[in-house]
């Protein structure tokens, strides 16, 4: 007996779309040329969706003392930690066209701390790291390496909330079997 899969995209359904979201998904794919899965999931219930665009659109889009490049390095470091095939298939494709490096986007999905990276960013990516696998341990010293590499402390509470983000969204996918859009494992390549 086979069992059928449960998954967030199994929760949406285009038909049912509100005014809303189908002027969104509009956007995105005038902008985006797709409709992210994520998205898709999320279609089921518009606060829900609204509260995940505006949460994503703020940390990842907004004004920032990290540049975007960064901020899709943070999502691509916690995502690889915590094995998150959506988001590494999909930030993993941003890292590569952002920095026009395909080698550095691999890079990153595999082990950040294999690639040639800026102290700053090594700062960046170990402070994410750490604070994915071992909340309890931040310390003042961790806060302290940021800023020796240039981080303000606003620059620090967004480095934190990217970081804190991709957690939830990665065990979010995890828990449905969310997968990325097919388009994104050619981007930037």
């Amino acid at each position: 007996m086979t069992e059928k899969r449960i998954t967030a995209l199994d929760m949406g359904d285009d038909g049912a779309l509100s005014p809303e979201t189908q002027k969104y998904f509009g956007i995105c794919e005038e902008k985006l040329g797709l409709v992210p899965n994520v998205l898709k999931a999320y279609a089921f219930d518009d606060t829900k969706l609204r509260a995940f665009t505006d949460m994503y659109n703020d940390l990842m889009l907004a004004e920032s003392g990290l540049s975007k490049l960064e901020r899709e390095m943070i999502a691509v470091a916690v995502s690889s930690v915590n094995r998150c095939f959506y988001c590494l298939t999909a930030h993993g494709a941003a890292v590569r066209d952002l920095s026009g490096d395909p080698v550095l986007g691999e890079l990153m999905v595999m082990n950040y701390r294999v690639a040639d990276l800026s102290a700053r960013h090594r700062a960046m990516l170990d402070f994410a790291v750490k604070l994915t696998e071992r909340p309890a341990e931040i310390l003042e010293q961790d806060r302290q390496d940021l800023r020796d590499a240039g981080f303000s402390d606003r620059d620090i509470f967004d480095v934190a909330s990217v970081a804190a983000f991709f957690n939830m969204t990665n065990r979010v996918a995890a828990a449905t079997d969310m997968r990325p859009n097919d388009e994104y494992h050619s981007m930037a390549r």
